[in-house]
């Protein structure tokens, strides 16, 4: 039966990335083919994406009679995933056009990480180190799939606003943009939504903070021991927090809210990569 269950989470896998690839491809094409149905077709490959990539999550969850969230093979899963997932909702309740451009790619790429420097042996399910047999992990681990997923949304948001925000420089607000942002949301808006996202995603980025400090106490008898991947999660709680921060009290808005918005998610990537693969710590099994 685990023969069978593996054949289909590779299955899985490798249609995530076909449908991945090609709402990125399709969302990219529809800037010079402006046809309506191109971008339903975008959307369309990101819920197919998004369906292997649940199937891939439950199957591997089935496999090894425990939450797939234990190594770097099933982070990665997790984290495409909520990025797929928010980038859907954000797409269903707000309907930003192009948004698929700047969001998109971060799952493929994701996914390609994965080809290129894990063999097959590494994706296999297998026993979890004692440290890892908890509960806190699981709800470390999702909470940080959901902020980690929302901000990938905001960075996406903060391109598309910087690129909006150039163009109605050059051009005026008021003009006629009939180059390839056009199709693009009014950049008051894409700014906005970007603090709404960040809204949701920092008290998700905060509770993984904080349900990880208790798994760290039940697995090595310490709340906070600054090993890097605590301090980088640190790091990049107090960048989210300087932008509401800033937002609320000091009126932040445009460009700076942008930039900051784009630099907190290179530190969530730097956590999620820099962390695991380059530097030496408790968490470097993942």
């Amino acid at each position: 039966m685990n023969v069978t269950l593996n054949n289909i989470e590779v299955m899985m896998f490798y249609i995530m990335v076909a449908a991945y690839f090609l709402s990125a491809a399709i969302s990219w094409l529809t800037l010079v083919v402006k046809k309506e149905w191109l971008e339903h077709l975008a959307t369309g490959m990101a819920f197919i994406g998004l369906v292997g990539n649940t199937v891939a999550i439950v199957v591997r969850t089935i496999i090894s009679q425990r939450p797939p969230l234990s190594n770097g093979y099933e982070f990665i899963l997790t984290f495409c995933w909520g990025i797929v997932a928010i980038y859907l909702f954000a797409q269903l309740r707000y309907k930003v056009r192009n948004l698929a451009n700047f969001v998109m790619p971060i799952p493929f790429l994701l996914l390609v990480f994965i080809i290129m420097t894990m063999g097959p042996d590494e994706r296999v399910a297998a026993a979890i180190p004692p440290a890892l047999k908890s509960y806190w992990l699981t709800f470390h681990v999702l909470t940080a799939m959901l902020s980690y997923g929302a901000f990938a949304i905001s960075f996406g948001l903060g391109l598309m606003y910087l690129i909006k925000a150039k163009k109605e420089e050059k051009f005026g607000v008021e003009s006629v943009d009939k180059g390839w942002t056009s199709r693009f949301p009014a950049s008051q808006v894409l700014d906005e939504l970007s603090y709404k996202i960040i809204g949701f995603a920092f008290p998700m980025l905060t509770l993984c903070i904080i349900t990880g400090a208790i798994w760290a106490n039940y697995a090595w008898g310490t709340y906070w021991s600054w090993d890097p991947k605590e301090t980088w999660s640190l790091i990049t709680w107090i960048i989210y927090a300087a932008y509401l921060h800033a937002r609320l009290m000091y009126g932040w808005k445009g460009k700076r809210a942008a930039w900051l918005g784009v630099i907190g998610f290179i530190a969530v990537l730097f956590t999620f990569f820099g962390v695991n693969y380059f530097l030496p710590g408790l968490h470097s099994y993942a």
